[in-house]
């Protein structure tokens, strides 16, 4: 090993917090390099980081967000393949290693038509986080067991990407000027587009169907058959409790209580805020 002879190399970035994954440490080591501990070093952001976060085309195609977690965790090779149970708290720990414990959340109170902030407690989040086990199997009311695969961050962003998509087009077709029969061809098109997002979903998020009886399924092409000919019903319930699978690992809404003067103006007395990780609160 070269040794840096660099006299300013004490001056350089050091992990700042260690992180361990609500999926675990069983990512293949093209994915993430194993440590002794399970626990991941997290780095504080560079200049050129913050740079790619600050970058619209880089969050929206997802690259920058990769970039960043690549240059801060090492440890991760390719953060395409992180799955989505892992994405918030690599996110909250980069947050942490870079600007300390705590962030302000920035927010319209309901119905008081009033901004108001509060301060989460970061290390608290992961504490929560944490505690949770991860759930990768759903029973159906009919019997059936569903094994889930997690998305990936990859599968996270083509689906956030695709929907931007359709929604935008959805919007400019509306306010443009063609014909009603246009306009009616024109969203017929872009909501087949979102159900076939939908059903390639749900395929990605489904690993193996074992029946009452035992019989396990786990060819693509079986379950996609499946997935197409079974009553809306089922599917329905399907998609429910596969939605609920994938907000594990997610960061809980703030719970908050409107004061007396904000009720006075219409805000309900308990009302929830969401925490997301977005350029409007990532940075100090």
């Amino acid at each position: 090993m070269v040794e840096n002879s660099n006299p300013l190399n004490k001056y350089f970035r050091q992990p700042a917090i260690y992180v361990t994954l609500p999926s675990g440490s069983d990512y293949p080591p093209h994915v993430i390099s194993p440590t002794a501990t399970g626990e991941l070093p997290v780095m504080p952001m560079t200049a050129k980081d913050e740079i790619k976060f600050k970058t619209p085309d880089a969050l929206m195609n997802g690259q920058g967000v990769v970039d960043v977690i690549q240059s801060c965790i090492p440890q991760i090779k390719d953060a395409w393949q992180i799955k989505s149970y892992d994405v918030d708290t690599i996110l909250i720990a980069i947050r942490i290693a870079t600007y300390g414990e705590t962030m302000d959340i920035n927010f319209n109170v309901p119905g008081a038509n009033e901004k108001a902030s509060h301060t989460v407690n970061l290390p608290a989040i992961l504490e929560t986080i944490k505690s949770k086990k991860i759930i990768n199997e759903i029973v159906l009311k009919d019997g059936l067991k569903i094994l889930t695969r997690p998305l990936t961050y990859k599968d996270m962003t083509q689906t956030s990407l695709q929907t931007f998509q359709q929604q935008k087009i959805y919007s400019t077709v509306q306010t443009s000027d063609l014909s009603n029969e246009e306009k009616v061809k024109r969203f017929d098109e872009s909501f087949k587009a979102l159900t076939e997002l939908n059903a390639k979903v749900l395929l990605k998020n489904i690993s193996r169907i074992t029946t009452p009886d035992g019989t396990e399924v786990t060819d693509s092409a079986q379950i996609k058959e499946f997935c197409d000919n079974a009553n809306a019903t089922l599917i329905n319930e399907l998609q429910d409790s596969l939605a609920k699978i994938r907000m594990q690992g997610a960061v809980e809404p703030l719970k908050l209580k409107a004061n007396e003067e904000q009720i006075k103006k219409g805000a309900p007395a308990n009302y929830e805020v969401p925490v997301t990780f977005d350029t409007a609160n990532f940075f100090v």
